[in-house]
């Protein structure tokens, strides 16, 4: 975006309307486009009440497609996408709404499916530094700990 170009509000409003058209927006990231446009504060107050007010902006609808994502494509576990969506200033309302849409049993076989893949992939002949490694990375991937130990243990017994 050219640093030096300034916008209208009606401008502004629009570039904004597509923004959030074109894929599911938190407020935090509007906000932060409109101070990247050089908006003044008053102008991002009243863009940000437009995109609510026609929903271009729902933050619960956000929190929900952002879950279903970062679930589907990337695996991620419930510790992990809270985090995220608390890094991005989501209500936790939205949050709580947003991880109840994660099918319980969907969740149990991506586990599992993650933790057979990740035992094939990590060549340690050490059983415990194997069972370490698969830790590590499913906690950080944020599966919960006590799941995470729990399907390991009943891998390597």
């Amino acid at each position: 975006m050219d640093s030096n170009k300034t916008y209208t509000v009606n401008e502004a409003q629009k570039k904004l309307e597509h923004y959030c058209a074109y894929q599911e927006r938190c407020h935090k990231e509007v906000r932060q486009k409109l101070r990247d446009m050089r908006m003044i504060p008053e102008a991002i107050d009243v863009i940000m009440v437009h995109l609510i007010q026609d929903n271009y902006l729902n933050e619960e609808r956000f929190a929900k497609a952002f879950v279903s994502g970062k679930f589907r494509i990337k695996k991620w576990g419930k510790n992990r996408l809270l985090r995220e969506l608390k890094f991005r200033d989501i209500s936790k309302y939205s949050i709580d709404s947003a991880l109840k849409e994660i099918d319980l049993d969907d969740y149990y076989k991506t586990l599992d499916d993650l933790v057979q893949k990740r035992i094939a992939q990590v060549k340690e002949p050490n059983v415990y530094k194997k069972k370490k490694k698969v830790a590590d990375y499913l906690l950080y991937r944020g599966w919960e700990s006590a799941l995470v130990y729990e399907r390991l243990n009943a891998y390597f017994g």
